[in-house]
């Protein structure tokens, strides 16, 4: 593959998508499990990432005050968007118990770990509990899925990702990987996407992951598992990981390169997903990454790939095998919060089904 530098211009690159696509992992895939993979080939813990201050500024506050023009066009395009606020919703219909839907962070930062009120009074009457991946509970069960199909986390054709890297930003990301606790040998047979996700991480969140902390997801699934409630996944890890590496090569390297680019903005991006995940805006977290793109390219190039991808195919794998869990009612659904809203967010698709879906955030 062609070496593929950050003296590109932004257009030939594709880097337009990139900013939105290493965030939203955050919010849509549990991808930072990787650290267990990690763990496994015994690249990770074996000094403990250090413990860093968690830092970050909020992009859309500076914005505003910077460019309010640009602002009000954020707020107008998540205006636009379906169900783009609230993170708690109530299901119900005729007949049956109500159920309740909720989205997450994969984020292990205290803030996401705090459920919201309406959260917390739903979760005693839940019987049922359905996360993503149920996987995330036993690692010796999702690491023998990823074992079996390595080309879903290595590169397997010889290639290494110094090999497909400039020297000079390869060096760059020997120093993000440092920062982190790891080596760039030690990845360098990586899927690109992967590196990724190490190094869009602030040092603050690797650290505690590193040192096993468990993220939102995992706390709930835990919490249900020892209350005695049924635990559902909706898909398998290797499911999950087959969709990252559905998309190209090229794609996954871009990102990896804008995410050096991006450097200490990218510690920006997730705290103000924080504090729009827990005001319940939802909406606002994709034109908000889209500010953080080069100007003079479109934000929506490249990007509707993922989206589809990542995001709606993965709606309806959702929607569909919730299906019967919802028709007994007492369930309790968490799933990454980029999963709810849109035409073709899971409120939507459950409204298809029937259901009575209203904000209870």
């Amino acid at each position: 593959m062609t070496t593929v530098t950050l003296d590109e211009k932004p257009a030939q690159r594709g880097a337009a998508q990139l900013a939105a696509w290493l965030l939203a992992v955050a919010a849509s895939i549990p991808a930072l499990l990787v650290l267990a993979l990690i763990a496994a080939f015994a690249f990770a813990g074996q000094a403990g990432a250090q413990e860093t201050e968690c830092g970050g500024r909020n992009i859309l506050g500076e914005l505003r005050d910077s460019d309010p023009a640009a602002y009000k066009r954020v707020l107008d395009e998540a205006a636009a968007i379906p169900n783009g606020q609230g993170i708690v919703w109530k299901v119900e219909k005729a007949g049956l118990a109500p159920s309740w839907l909720m989205g997450t962070m994969h984020l292990t930062d205290a803030r996401v770990l705090s459920m919201p009120d309406t959260a917390r009074a739903a979760w005693p009457l839940a019987q049922t509990v359905i996360v993503e991946s149920d996987e995330i509970l036993d690692e010796k069960k999702a690491m023998a899925g990823l074992l079996s199909r390595p080309e879903l986390t290595m590169l397997t054709d010889g290639a290494t990702i110094t090999g497909l890297l400039s020297a000079s930003d390869a060096r760059k990301l020997d120093a993000g990987l440092k920062a982190r606790g790891l080596s760039l040998p030690l990845v360098a047979r990586m899927q690109p996407w992967m590196i990724s996700s190490f190094v869009s991480l602030p040092a603050c969140e690797y650290a505690r992951k590193a040192k096993g902390a468990a993220f939102l997801d995992q706390k709930i699934a835990g919490d249900a598992k020892a209350e005695g409630k049924t635990l559902v996944g909706l898909e398998t890890m290797e499911e999950q990981l087959s969709a990252m590496t559905d998309l190209p090569v090229k794609f996954h390297l871009d990102a990896l390169i804008e995410t050096l680019a991006l450097g200490s903005r990218m510690d920006d991006a997730v705290e103000t997903m924080i504090e729009l995940y827990r005001a319940g805006d939802v909406g606002l977290t994709m034109p908000m990454l889209k500010t953080l793109t080069p100007l003079g390219t479109d934000p929506d190039q490249g990007y509707a790939a993922f989206e589809q991808r990542i995001i709606v195919d993965r709606n309806k794998v959702m929607a569909t095998r919730a299906a019967p869990y919802f028709n007994r009612g007492h369930v309790f659904m968490a799933v990454g919060a980029l999963h709810l809203p849109g035409d073709e967010g899971l409120v939507s698709l459950l409204r298809q089904q029937g259901y009575t879906v209203t904000r209870a955030q």
